[in-house]
């Protein structure tokens, strides 16, 4: 069931340094493909970095206080092809897919008994360099992706009804 992948996901910052089963990072990225986006427009490309040498250039260029991205076997870059694409309700759509895409991501290595962690801390010039993505392309997140080496306790968590109200803001 997908709950099962829900709760079973963490945020993982200890990999073990082991290559990832080509066939389990297929199945990952077909995850990725089907995520829906805003008017189904796929507005989004994903840099794989599964080059030990290319990874390394990549922590040390854009997250060097992120030393654990170098343990993972994979870093996946996803990119907004069209940043200036706003919805019909004023948002920005890249945030809104990316997010989808790498959840996607997220649910499916934990499915297939592997880890990830989401990184928005890093620097974007750098970054772009290293993995030669060109203007007006922006990388909106980074995603380690490996065989954990740790089993983190879950996250705390409020409860649903700090976070859900019906029909209106003032209802519980």
């Amino acid at each position: 069931m997908l709950i099962d992948s829900i709760v079973k996901r963490r945020s993982i910052r200890r990999y073990r340094q082991e290559p990832l089963d080509p066939e389990k990072l297929q199945r990952i990225l077909e995850a990725a493909r089907l995520a829906p986006t805003a008017k189904n427009r796929q507005d989004w490309k994903m840099v794989v970095v599964n080059d030990p040498v290319q990874r390394d250039a990549l922590v040390e260029a854009a997250a060097p206080h992120q030393p654990f991205m170098r343990q993972a076997a994979v870093i996946l870059a996803v990119c907004a092809l069209n940043p200036e694409y706003v919805m019909r309700c004023g948002i920005p759509a890249y945030p809104v897919d990316l997010a989808i895409v790498l959840d996607h991501v997220s649910l499916q290595a934990a499915r297939e008994g592997l880890g990830t962690c989401w990184i928005g801390s890093f620097n974007q010039e750098p970054a772009r360099r290293v993995l030669a993505v060109p203007d007006p392309i922006v990388i909106v997140q980074l995603m380690t992706l490996g065989i954990p080496d740790e089993d983190p306790p879950p996250a705390p968590r409020k409860p649903l009804q700090d976070l859900v109200c019906f029909n209106n803001w003032e209802s519980r």
